[in-house]
């Protein structure tokens, strides 16, 4: 499994105007989510040599995750201002300009990408800074027949310049996306006025054997897929933050997926898609009760 995008460090607000330094970023979060559950997960994007960046290689070392397919920069490390509010919920601004997470160029890419690739996840700011975006979109393209690709939005619209591009950009790679992962709030901003479920099929309407994953918080999930809906209840947990609860949920979607070794073909079975979300779930939520995207190892679950 290879996940393909930014590392970041999340700055979190606290109550009292403190900031908390937190190593972050969707693709970041998620692959370190994967190898925690015991899934093989190789991080692809930009490192930096600087103090911010030396943590975030340490962390993922320290979770497993296979560096081999990271790049190295000089560039320093890319900042995300979050502000939770009493609710758990964080907003978020962001610190781009020549930092390291933008400038992943396909060559880099292509260079460090193993011939073969079982799954591959990209997503977030991944998909909205250049030239990174459009180096994801070339290795969704380019990928092999029997790569299963899950894309998670996770749209940030305070960090989208040029919105008509990345809507367009976001269409092209949903033809070959196997596996569509977004939240309620993305939904109603790629979507407005549509029905979650009815977002998502209208995501979904090229590709009729793909899945739809739809996040709901502490609501669960709903599975669309096979032309149904099926709600997946979350368990209730007393909420610190909800700071990468979703990359969360699709690192457990993908390492219960792996550890049954199902494929792309696996996806028509519906019945397996619901336990695998009911999975992702159970992570999500004990994700959301310690602060930070911290997610949960196999052995506390």
């Amino acid at each position: 499994m290879v996940v393909a995008g930014e590392a970041l460090v999340d700055l979190v607000l606290g109550p009292d105007d403190a900031l908390d330094a937190h190593p972050g970023g969707g693709p970041f979060n998620a692959a370190r989510a994967a190898a925690r559950l015991g899934a093989p997960a190789a991080y692809l994007g930009r490192l930096s040599s600087d103090r911010f960046g030396r943590r975030l290689q340490s962390a993922l070392l320290a979770d497993g995750v296979d560096l081999s397919t990271a790049v190295l920069t000089d560039d320093p490390t890319t900042l995300a201002l979050a502000d939770v509010g009493s609710d758990g919920a964080a907003r978020y601004g962001f610190y781009v300009d020549s930092t390291s997470a933008a400038g992943l160029t396909p060559a880099e890419a292509a260079s460090v990408l193993p011939d073969r690739v079982a799954a591959l996840c990209v997503g977030t700011l991944g998909l909205v800074l250049q030239p990174v975006a459009d180096t994801l979109e070339g290795l969704v393209a380019g990928a092999a027949d029997d790569t299963l690709v899950l894309l998670d939005p996770n749209c940030r619209p305070s960090a989208i310049p040029d919105e008509p591009a990345y809507r367009a950009r976001l269409e092209r790679v949903l033809r070959r996306a196997d596996v569509v992962k977004a939240s309620d709030d993305d939904l109603a901003w790629l979507r407005p006025g549509l029905s979650p479920a009815d977002a998502m099929r209208d995501l979904l309407r090229d590709r009729s054997d793909a899945v739809g994953l739809v996040t709901l918080g502490g609501d669960g999930a709903l599975v669309v897929a096979g032309g149904q809906t099926l709600a997946v209840e979350a368990p209730r947990v007393e909420v610190v933050d909800t700071i990468g609860a979703g990359d969360a949920f699709l690192g457990g979607f993908v390492a219960w997926w792996h550890e049954r070794g199902l494929g792309r073909e696996g996806l028509g079975r519906t019945d397996l898609v619901v336990e695998a979300a009911t999975f992702a779930c159970l992570v999500a939520a004990r994700t959301c009760t310690r602060p930070g995207a911290d997610p949960p190892r196999r052995s506390e679950l």
